[in-house]
């Protein structure tokens, strides 16, 4: 359920707006993505998980959280990241 090491490396070097950026909201909602989609196929095969889909809630409002950040701050930005991530909002 857990992203690789070399998949949140390679989620860090795209989405990073400089070098050695790991904290930018831009990653975070990336990773934060990834994981989303991932727990999202898990739960096509175990439906009864639900302690796993209270995580899972929780990551989607962090990223919900970390979206109006963005937004508030910078707005293209936002648009940015929600056309190369493919959220609907």
């Amino acid at each position: 359920m857990s992203i690789t090491v070399e998949r949140k490396t390679t989620l860090v070097k795209e989405y990073a707006t400089k070098d050695g950026d790991t904290g930018s909201p831009e990653v975070q909602v990336a990773i934060l993505t990834e994981r989303i989609t991932n727990l999202t196929g898990h739960f096509k095969t175990h439906v009864k998980d639900n302690h796993s889909r209270r995580g899972l809630l929780k990551m989607v409002s962090q990223r919900r959280r970390l979206l109006d950040y963005l937004k508030s701050r910078d707005e293209k930005r936002y648009q940015t990241l929600i056309e190369r991530l493919s959220i609907r909002r």
